[in-house]
């Protein structure tokens, strides 16, 4: 048994019935995904920016002399920082954990408590950096490393002196 088409609406006969042909409907066209690589463009460009600013930021290292530091004290805070200085002579005294000892810097004298063994170099009258933060008055290290270049000691030579009490 066949079916019949629809029928189409009866027609009156005239010519304004008769409206234009109806147009072909267009191919679809894939929609190009504009907003997702849009989306994944700023995602990893955000991700690059944070690796670069967290990566950058960490990869500076900077050295805050003593004066400075006691003079930024406040804005500081607990943040872990270096500090630079030059070791008091007879400000050295060992402890059971590390060593206690004073830096100075231009009028500036900062008492520094470390806790951690300091290396070979050590010793009065020679620039350290103190790798640590300030509690109270004092500042809270857990690593000395000594400056002791070539170049350093050619432009100071004053400020190193060799344990037998030599300039170098």
């Amino acid at each position: 048994m066949t079916t019949a088409p629809p029928a189409s609406p009866p027609s009156t006969g005239t010519a304004s019935d008769a409206g234009p042909p109806p147009s072909p409907r267009p191919a679809t066209v894939a929609k190009k995904p504009t907003a997702r690589y849009v989306v994944v463009g700023l995602v990893l460009a955000g991700a690059l920016a944070f690796l670069l600013v967290k990566g950058l930021g960490s990869a500076l290292d900077f050295y805050l002399p003593a004066d400075q530091a006691v003079a930024q004290k406040a804005t500081l805070g607990d943040r872990t920082i270096n500090l630079e200085g030059v070791v008091a002579p007879g400000s050295i005294h060992p402890t059971p954990d590390g060593v206690d000892f004073v830096v100075t810097s231009g009028a500036v004298r900062l008492a520094v408590h470390n806790s951690s063994s300091p290396p070979e170099l050590f010793q009065p009258d020679i620039p350290v950096i103190a790798v640590g933060h300030f509690q109270g008055n004092t500042f809270v290290s857990d690593q000395i490393l000594v400056k002791h270049s070539s170049t350093y000691i050619a432009q100071h030579p004053s400020r190193v002196t060799a344990p037998n009490g030599s300039k170098r």
